[in-house]
């Protein structure tokens, strides 16, 4: 079971969800929020597993109120304005649903929670696996770790490169990728760049050159862990 709650100031909002929530199995509700002010304390006493979170709220939009939270659930944003679905992207909603919406929209989405946290299951089931899940969009891309060739910060988004050319954008820190990959197959020598040294070519003073001719900077303050690499 996925245990979840709901924010919404709309008294008729929340009944419609308890509703929906009630006619899908594998949902559980926790409980049933008319402000951000009261789910801090339903969090905080119980295992919540999915947020689904109204935006346009008094006081502090839901938005707002998820960017406070250090450690979120998965989160399914409801609102009447579709001007907020970057926004939504920005803090990783796993969907996003436009008021008024029915009950298949809401079993749709439901639908793809499950299948992120049979994902999480399946990856925590199998130590083994080298595959590791990076969120694109509203998308959950498995990427097998031997196929990484390099990583590459740009602002507040990281591109994962692969073998073949492929490259995949997700909204994260390098430090965050750092210990999501936990490898020791990966060395950091630039600030922006992280490499797969099992693909290095050649390595010169400021350069790395891998196998797929990607020509990488080495930044001076990495360079010592670069010699003992080598």
């Amino acid at each position: 079971m996925i245990n979840c709650i709901v924010i919404d100031d709309e008294p008729l909002a929340l009944a419609q969800m308890s509703d929906y929530i009630g006619r899908t199995l594998f949902l559980n509700l926790i409980s049933l929020c008319n402000s951000p002010f009261n789910a801090i304390s339903a969090l905080k006493n119980n295992t919540v597993d999915l947020m689904y979170v109204d935006i346009n709220m008094p006081d502090i939009n839901g938005l707002d109120f998820v960017k406070t939270l250090a450690e979120r659930p998965m989160i399914v944003f409801t609102t009447a304005y579709a001007e907020y679905a970057v926004e939504g992207f920005r803090v990783e909603a796993i969907d996003y649903l436009l008021k008024p919406f029915s009950y298949a929209d809401f079993l749709n989405s439901a639908v793809k929670v499950q299948k992120m946290v049979d994902l999480v299951k399946m990856a925590a089931s199998h130590p083994l696996s080298r595959k590791v899940f990076f969120k694109s969009g509203y998308k959950n891309i498995g990427i097998e770790i031997e196929d990484i060739t390099y990583i590459e910060s740009e602002s507040e988004y990281v591109n994962i490169h692969i073998e073949g050319g492929e490259c995949v954008m997700t909204l994260s820190s390098m430090k965050a990728i750092v210990d999501k990959l936990s490898d020791d197959r990966f060395v950091r020598v630039h600030r922006s760049y992280i490499v797969n040294k099992l693909k290095i070519k050649e390595i010169t003073k400021n350069t790395i050159t891998l196998f797929d001719y990607s020509a990488i900077p080495v930044g001076e303050q990495y360079k010592e862990a670069l010699n003992q690499l080598i």
